[in-house]
């Protein structure tokens, strides 16, 4: 792979995920093992980014400062156990809002080419079908991990156009896989 790059979603990749919504830092709540997942990938050279839908704006749920105030208790997060990301890209968006860049739709991630180049065999790491089919829209690896919405997911079963899945229990497991399979 040339390009150095991994694509997560956030809630139930990164942290835990709500039905109701992450709505404060305060409900903000690390999946075990996931920054110190990032943190690995990190020291293997890899840029790490997030690609997020983040409806609850457009839902009045919360407001892009309350939103950058969950990221930076994330970040602080991961700062903590020496992990970074690289850049987080959102969709503050409804569903019937008209945009290219709620996934499945593959917006995020033409936003993430332009930043960081071709993502080709990327791996995006995702717990629903609408992470995936965003990333395999741009030729993206799909990862399904079994944290969040994850095993629900599998449980409805994958499309056959997604092509080959892996699918991990966590982003720690996915992270083992990988760089194993990268050395």
């Amino acid at each position: 792979m040339t390009n150095k790059l991994i694509i997560l979603d956030r809630d139930g990749v990164i942290n835990e995920d709500s039905d109701a919504y992450i709505k404060s830092p305060g409900e903000w709540s690390p999946i075990a093992g996931s920054a110190e997942a990032i943190a690995r990938l990190n020291r293997a050279g890899y840029r790490v980014v997030v690609a997020t839908n983040q409806s609850g704006v457009a839902r009045g749920y919360y407001d892009l400062t309350t939103l950058q105030a969950i990221h930076q208790r994330m970040a602080a997060h991961l700062a903590s156990v020496g992990a970074h990301l690289d850049g987080i890209y959102f969709c503050p968006h409804g569903p019937d809002d008209g945009c290219d860049c709620r996934k499945p739709l593959p917006g995020l991630i033409d936003q993430i080419v332009a930043d960081y180049g071709d993502v080709a065999s990327v791996p995006l790491v995702g717990d629903s079908l609408r992470d995936l089919q965003a990333g395999v829209a741009r030729g993206c690896r799909p990862v399904l991990v079994l944290t969040g919405k994850g095993l629900r997911t599998q449980a409805k079963g994958l499309p056959p156009e997604l092509g080959t899945v892996e699918i991990h229990d966590s982003l720690a497991r996915f992270v083992d896989h990988f760089l194993k399979d990268s050395e």
